[in-house]
């Protein structure tokens, strides 16, 4: 049966579907069968991968979510074999207006996934950055979340707020759910405020905190307008080690 882990941070601009993204493609790589969901209505996961949002607006996570599509019929073929997508479009945030009345709305994707969860190894679902009805039923569906945090103090302060809902998922709708690490993003060795921030985390989370530390890397950044992972747009930058390490050590975590 698939593991699906859901990346999620309320707060924008800590790495987290640069972390979906390269975390999905680095599993298919190591020859595990992927399936990426783009949980944001910004679409910047399906972008990523070279699909525009605006290319088949009638086969995007919001069809299958309002249970006008189902997911087999969304699943898209990425470059690399064995990571399939599930793509986004702006439209996804009528979702949370649509279902606000529906019953068990925050088992909506959770019930979606059902029929084909295990003809994957791994779901990886890039959440929205918010705590909205999206969000809500991502970490319904998941097993386990990933945190990517950037290592600035207001992005610490922030993860109390993720926490919170996290345990009032696992109070509620999903009583399973797990935290899988925090990794650490855009980490910049030179500066002391990073290193202090990453003392702090592992002190206060411990081996929660992955060992592997996603560097500050020119070459990631340039790989989404690319529509493509750092591993297929540049396979010796430290960005594609960083998240083949991430992915060897989620393969260790679930071994």
């Amino acid at each position: 049966m698939g593991k699906v882990i859901a990346i999620a941070n309320q707060k924008g601009g800590v790495g987290k579907t640069t972390t979906a993204i390269n975390l999905a493609a680095s599993l298919a790589v190591l020859e595990k069968k992927v399936l990426i969901i783009d949980a944001d209505p910004q679409a910047n996961t399906t972008s990523g991968l070279n699909f525009s949002p605006d290319d088949d607006q009638e086969r995007t996570l919001y069809e299958v979510m309002m249970g006008e599509l189902s997911i087999s019929d969304a699943l898209i073929q990425t470059e690399i074999a064995d990571l399939h997508m599930i793509p986004s479009h702006i439209n996804l945030v009528g979702v949370e207006i649509k279902l606000v009345n529906a019953p068990e709305r925050e088992s909506v994707l959770k019930r979606a996934l059902a029929p084909i969860k295990d003809n994957y190894d791994f779901i990886i679902i890039d959440c929205s950055p918010s705590l909205g009805l999206i969000t809500v039923n991502s970490l319904t569906a998941a097993d386990s979340v990933i945190i990517p945090v950037q290592p600035e103090f207001f992005a610490l302060e922030g993860l109390g707020k993720l926490l919170n809902t996290i345990r009032l998922v696992q109070a509620g709708p999903n009583k399973a759910l797990t935290i899988e690490g925090f990794v650490v993003t855009m980490f910049d060795g030179r500066t002391k405020v990073h290193n202090q921030v990453l003392g702090d985390l592992r002190e206060h989370f411990g081996e929660m905190v992955f060992n592997t530390i996603i560097q500050r890397n020119i070459r990631l950044s340039e790989a989404p307008s690319h529509g493509k992972p750092i591993i297929l747009y540049d396979v010796i930058c430290n960005g594609t080690t960083n998240y083949l390490n991430l992915a060897k050590e989620v393969l260790e975590k679930n071994s």
